[in-house]
């Protein structure tokens, strides 16, 4: 059940990422802004508590609370990586770091292992995420790969050049908002583990309304926000728009459903099938609409893609022996 809720879960993330496409009409150019913008509609998630009401001990809020937090730092780290360089570089980093980091964290917390097929898949979907979610990969320039570190890296003591800088601070960014996804993930399985779905995922959701408003009390934070909230323009389909959000936010819950249910590393690897649907659907409607959404293809590209949806299908295969 876990592995259909989360690819299903990962679908609908590739359809609302398209959806945005067409619904920002400027983008946001500040991680705090964005961190907030997410957590604000945390406190929508009470609701379910109608549902199935719980109040957790206070040991257990505190617990819930920083994992909430988690998240929203998380965010922070992962946005601010993406603004220093394009997704196409940042993606493949932390898409193939989180499930690494989650498998040693959930080893060391849960005792959680992987059988052979189990790591065999793990492995091979880590690497169809990656052929996909990148532009293209010239493995076959291996040479040139290795010349261009020495450029950037020269002598091993010596300073590495002015010019390479971003690249580096790139690679620290994606590294820690990978570490702080994996953290994330790990800990939110604690909680389902100790407590019931509904309540552990809706009082973490206060924890990142409570981040919110602790971001608001900063105050070059919270100018920050009203003037990006100034610059930014009402989506013209407000219905649509919300649809989207509600599809985003059902898409969060089952995926963290399947992190209570599941291996979190394998989850987090199967983000490779959420690239693929991506794919597919920028694929299918770029021909339609060139001006939001463009694939560039190539032969070299194509192939590229179609190792790694025939590495992700053995992957899943190998999940359901």
């Amino acid at each position: 059940m876990w592995l259909n809720l989360a690819i299903f879960a990962y679908f609908i993330n590739a359809g609302v990422f398209v959806a945005d496409k067409f619904l920002l009409s400027k983008k946001i150019h500040s991680s705090i802004a964005y961190a907030f913008y997410v957590g604000i509609w945390s406190i929508f998630n009470l609701i379910l508590l109608l549902f199935d009401p719980w109040l957790p001990t206070i040991p257990e809020l505190i617990i819930d609370l920083l994992a909430g937090g988690l998240f929203l730092l998380t965010l922070i780290f992962w946005y601010k990586a993406l603004h220093q360089s394009e997704a196409t570089r940042v993606v493949p980093i932390v898409g193939a770091l989180v499930p690494i980091f989650s498998f040693i964290l959930s080893y060391f917390f849960f005792n959680e292992t992987l059988n052979k097929l189990q790591l065999l898949a793990f492995l091979i979907l880590i690497c169809g995420g990656i052929l996909i979610s990148v532009k293209q990969t010239k493995l076959y320039l291996y040479q040139k790969v290795i010349a261009r570190i020495k450029d950037i890296y020269g002598n091993i003591l010596g300073n590495i050049h002015a010019k390479y800088q971003p690249a580096r601070r790139l690679l620290i960014n994606a590294v820690i908002s990978a570490w702080f996804f994996a953290s994330y993930y790990v800990l939110i399985k604690y909680i389902y583990i100790h407590q019931p779905f509904i309540g552990g995922f809706v009082w973490s959701r206060v924890g990142s309304f409570i981040g919110v408003l602790t971001i608001l009390l900063v105050t070059p934070w919270r100018k920050l926000i009203i003037k990006q909230q100034q610059g930014s323009k009402t989506p013209k389909n407000l219905f649509f728009f919300f649809l989207v959000r509600l599809l985003a936010a059902g898409a969060f819950i089952m995926l963290n459903l399947a992190i209570s249910l599941g291996n979190v590393a394998i989850i987090n690897a199967l983000q490779g099938v959420q690239y693929l649907f991506l794919f597919l659907i920028i694929l299918l409607l770029s021909a339609k609409f060139p001006n939001i959404l463009k694939e560039k293809l190539d032969s070299d590209i194509i192939m590229q893609k179609v190792i790694g949806i025939f590495l992700i299908g053995i992957g899943l295969y190998l999940l359901v022996m």
